[in-house]
């Protein structure tokens, strides 16, 4: 828990909309214009370990924890803002670690299992996947309508579980990428299900793989850093072109995806002192990056590309960013790499306002 109370924070399915789940319970926040739409005291829910928001619609999952819960961390809780009150409950064995939600499914993870559901109506157990240790609450699902693939970790170290949601049964087989040699820290998937990228616990690479291949091998391997960091969040642009990176260096990296010569490569002679210096050798390291407090948990992901007509030289994409301290970045970059603030706010000091 951060000193300001903060949980943990979530982005909406396409970035719009973040929640914010915490020791004096659940707020949700709109984007563009950042503005405070709906909290939920203590006195409603108590105090709020996870939350999760559907889109922009009226439905949150939440999960209690902290240090005045009014609900069990087993229990997930959806909470319908229309009606102003809870309207189902899915309660399990042990402790709920994430909670994810599209239009047609809620999706559950425990310390070692995931529950997959249809929704909203008649919640019914479709499918449950069994995985290694997950106290991260690892696992992510295509945002695009009409497709549903989930990725999650294996059973076996820094390996990656991928299926298919609408074809899979509990008892299909699933396609497994061999990640990473150590544990997976970080996973994200495009909206339309066809890349994923990770991070493992070294956090000094990032590799992303093309699912409809198969993911044999990664299709880009990128570099954070040289030295180790603990991944927090990467996301994809929503048109896949870009991908954005958060650690507890106080760094948001971004990188280009679509068009990789964008990104900067680093080239050093193999110098026998340098010890493994081959494997910086034609790495691919970030387009650009911004900076936010160092050691502070946050989220991070691309706002709408309006290109307005223009080059792609002159034209601008907004990337956002979210920490547990309060704060509230926003930045804009353009494929030469120029990245410059465009806005920050303390989230935690704006009031109510009226509607989305």
């Amino acid at each position: 828990m951060a000193s300001t109370g903060v949980n943990s924070l979530s982005f909406n399915n396409d970035f719009g909309c973040f929640s914010c789940a915490s020791e004096k319970g659940l707020r949700i926040y709109n984007v563009e214009p950042l503005t405070q739409k709906l909290f939920l005291g203590v006195e409603t829910v108590g105090s709020i370990m996870l939350s999760e928001m559907l889109h922009r619609t009226n439905l949150v999952a939440m999960v209690g924890g902290g240090t005045m819960p009014k609900f069990a961390e087993n229990t997930v809780l959806i909470w319908d803002d229309s009606r102003k009150s809870f309207v189902l409950e899915l309660t399990f064995s042990s402790q709920v670690v994430a909670a994810k939600m599209k239009r047609n499914r809620i999706i559950v993870v425990l310390v070692d299992k995931i529950y997959v559901y249809n929704f909203p109506n008649n919640p019914k157990n479709l499918c449950n996947i069994t995985t290694r240790k997950n106290l991260r609450g690892l696992c992510d699902i295509s945002s695009a309508i009409g497709i549903d693939v989930l990725v999650c970790p294996g059973m076996q170290c820094g390996t990656l579980q991928i299926m298919d949601l609408i074809t899979e049964s509990a008892s299909s087989t699933r396609s497994i990428i061999n990640a990473h040699k150590g544990e997976l820290a970080c996973i994200a998937i495009n909206n339309e299900g066809t890349l994923v990228a990770t991070a493992s616990e070294k956090g000094t690479l990032i590799r992303i793989f093309d699912i409809q291949r198969g993911g044999s091998k990664a299709l880009l391997e990128l570099r954070r850093g040289a030295d180790p960091a603990n991944i927090y969040c990467i996301n994809f642009s929503p048109d896949s072109h870009f991908m954005c990176v958060s650690s507890d260096k106080g760094t948001v990296h971004i990188f280009a995806v679509k068009e990789s010569k964008l990104n900067k490569r680093s080239k050093f002679q193999k110098m026998g002192f340098l010890g493994q210096v081959g494997q910086y050798v034609e790495s691919q390291w970030g387009l650009t990056n911004f900076t936010v407090p160092a050691e502070c948990a946050c989220i991070c992901a691309f706002g709408p590309c309006n290109s307005g007509g223009k080059s792609a030289q002159e034209w601008g994409r907004s990337v956002y960013a979210v920490c547990v301290d309060g704060t509230f970045h926003k930045y804009i970059f353009n494929p030469d790499g120029n990245c410059n603030r465009e806005a920050f706010d303390v989230f935690l000091d704006i009031g109510n306002d009226i509607d989305f």
